[in-house]
């Protein structure tokens, strides 16, 4: 079942190398992002609204513009801004004197969880979508090289797993910001409900959708962002 195909030209040792470029690549940005306020502002905000110019201009006939990757783009965008105003947006009331924190506003504290389900239901709403569009294999016309995709039960079942993922999500209001210390002061989000067999359940149910539903997305946007 899984077979990863190489493009014309590619090996298996520059394959690999450039999935470690991606996977790293991911890690250091991520890294940098939640450790500088300034970094993660450049990061979720101006580069997208740099990227979204291009895209919808001088880039527009190599852009992914259906429903499905335009969703995914801007809802996770939406999250990492959500994210970053929770753990940096404070300040003092004027008439009270007395300083407030959108992490301790409690629904603020629900955007994450929130943004998590919209991400999940959307690949929901496209596993439903394959399985019935592609119930003959064809050829997926949202891609920018010519992939077949080869709909079924397995997208059903899938989409079916997503909405248990989302029905299981726990601790809507338990999220808290990590106090600054002398050797840690990226004020990481905490999240005591989010166990590891959640996460492991996660990442095998979004794998399996990507494989099945975006297979020329799965080597690099799948495997290597989910590790």
């Amino acid at each position: 079942m899984f077979q990863f195909n190489y493009a014309e030209g590619a090996g298996f040792l520059s394959v690999w190398l450039v999935w470690i470029a991606v996977f790293l690549a991911l890690f250091l940005l991520n890294e940098i992002t939640r450790r500088s306020k300034v970094a993660g502002l450049l990061g979720f905000v101006v580069l997208p609204a740099v990227l979204s110019v291009l895209w919808f201009t001088v880039m527009k006939d190599t852009t992914y513009t259906d429903w499905f990757h335009l969703a995914k783009v801007y809802s996770s965008t939406a999250g990492c801004i959500g994210f970053w105003c929770i753990r940096h947006l404070r300040g003092t009331n004027k008439k009270t004197g007395k300083e407030w924190a959108l992490a301790n506003n409690k629904i603020a504290l629900c955007f994450p969880p929130l943004i998590l389900a919209i991400n999940i239901l959307e690949a929901v709403a496209r596993d439903f979508e394959v399985g019935s569009k592609y119930a003959v294999m064809a050829q997926d016309l949202t891609a920018d090289a010519p992939v077949m995709l080869m709909g079924g039960p397995w997208n059903y079942m899938n989409a079916i797993a997503g909405i248990l993922n989302i029905v299981i999500i726990t601790g809507w209001f338990g999220i808290c910001i990590r106090k600054k210390t002398d050797k840690d002061g990226s004020r990481d989000m905490l999240w005591p409900d989010m166990l590891w067999f959640y996460i492991l359940a996660y990442d095998l149910w979004n794998f399996a959708y990507t494989y099945n539903a975006l297979p020329h997305h799965a080597w690099y946007c799948g495997l290597a962002l989910l590790v």
